[in-house]
């Protein structure tokens, strides 16, 4: 990062474009506090390998044709007003964030109903649709279309905004999102980008950077931070 920052400042290059991104802090409850899922990325990622992180990535185009009808929740302008940004692109942060969440965790926030969530996803036709997804192959509508689900946009919540800093080559204006791990569901190792996974209070895991257990970016540590402070999961979502 620090020789990034020093050729852009010493050539005068024109900051690149931010991709938009969303990312998820997937929680749980336990005895002892809330505890999130984050994955470590693997060391040949071009942006943050090594790093621990939550589930997300970049929109994909497809995203912002979700059509509303297959959403259950606030609609498309209550996320534009709650997001500041156009509709379009409301649109595609909220079904990039539950879309990455089902690809990286196995977690799908999406139900038969509005008010229902799928209780299982771990059978062999539930992985072969989060491949085709992970590889474009299948838009996330079509999935949903397919499958007769809704996409719940009432399990998230926004929580924050962070933007890559201009001298990176590699650049995201990324929205993090809060959501609980669904009843019955459970998260799951994925091979891909990530080559490990855990939960972890968020206490815990800011012990483990301070001890150089872990690594993780600037945004990571400030909203883990942020997330200690509360009791629940419903307190975080409150």
């Amino acid at each position: 990062m620090a020789r990034h920052a020093r050729e852009f400042l010493a050539g005068g290059k024109t900051p690149v474009p931010p991709r938009l991104a969303a990312t998820v802090m997937l929680l749980r409850d336990t005895p002892r506090g809330p505890e999130v899922y984050l994955l470590r990325r693997t060391l040949g990622m071009a942006f943050a390998g090594g790093m621990y992180a939550y589930p997300g990535g970049g929109v994909d185009p497809r995203d912002t044709g979700q059509p509303e009808q297959s959403w259950a929740g606030p609609d498309t302008a209550w996320w534009a007003a709650r997001l500041d940004c156009a509709e379009s692109a409301a649109r595609g942060l909220v079904c990039a964030a539950v879309r990455e969440t089902f690809e990286e965790s196995g977690v799908l926030l999406a139900g038969p109903t509005p008010n229902t969530v799928v209780p299982d996803t771990t059978g062999e036709d539930w992985e072969a649709d989060r491949a085709a997804l992970v590889a474009r192959e299948l838009a996330f509508r079509d999935f949903l279309d397919r499958r007769g689900l809704v996409l719940r946009t009432d399990l998230l919540g926004a929580w924050a905004r962070w933007i890559t800093p201009e001298f990176e080559p590699r650049r995201y204006d990324t929205y993090f999102f809060v959501a609980a791990l669904p009843e019955g569901q459970r998260t799951r190792h994925v091979a891909g980008e990530a080559d490990a996974v855990v939960w972890l209070r968020p206490a815990d895991a800011l012990a483990r950077v301070a001890a150089g257990e872990m690594s993780m970016l600037p945004p990571t540590a400030v909203t883990l931070e942020e997330l200690s402070a509360y009791p629940t999961v419903a307190d975080v979502l409150a």
